[in-house]
């Protein structure tokens, strides 16, 4: 790829919040390219985003999804809902959850978006019937045209960061 198309390219896939999204990376041993895909697709890098469901931050947490990560990895912090407009705090708690979703569904990254998205539930409700799945633990396609959409934005927002970025920054 051509420098100056590089630079373009960089500028509308940036990398912002880069020490705390590497550092989160690390502890959770996950590509930090893959976080700054949520991060860029989410919240458009917006640490105030609300979102029309409430969910909040950088990486778009509801408040259910907050309270049982924090019963997680954070019982004893004073930490509150509004924490996660506060970059540190959005970008510990998706990573910690994106983590977990790509556990769940054995590191398969369009799965594990789905379930970002629209939760554990309903991905697994659909890995229970064989007219969404082969192999009965991955997604090859969605069914639910708004699931479907947003995985093809992170796939295609993933390939991108890799393109530009190569395998690791």
């Amino acid at each position: 790829m051509p420098a100056a198309l590089r630079g373009i390219g960089r500028q509308l896939y940036p990398c912002r919040y880069d020490g705390v999204i590497e550092s989160y990376a690390a502890e959770y041993e996950m590509d930090p390219l893959l976080i700054y895909t949520f991060v860029r697709t989410e919240s458009g890098f917006d640490p105030e985003a609300v979102s029309s469901v409430g969910a909040r931050g950088l990486m778009q947490m509801t408040e259910e999804t907050f309270e049982w990560i924090k019963s997680k990895i954070a019982p004893d912090e004073p930490l509150t809902f509004d924490d996660l407009f506060d970059p540190a705090c959005a970008v510990r708690f998706g990573a910690y959850y994106l983590r977990l979703c790509l556990d769940r569904y054995g590191g398969d990254v369009a799965t594990a978006a789905a379930a970002y998205h629209s939760g554990w539930g309903t991905v697994d409700s659909l890995l229970n019937h064989e007219d969404y799945t082969g192999d009965g633990k991955t997604l090859p396609s969605f069914p639910y045209s708004r699931m479907n959409h947003y995985v093809e934005k992170i796939l295609r927002c993933y390939k991108r960061y890799t393109e530009l970025y190569g395998p690791s920054i």
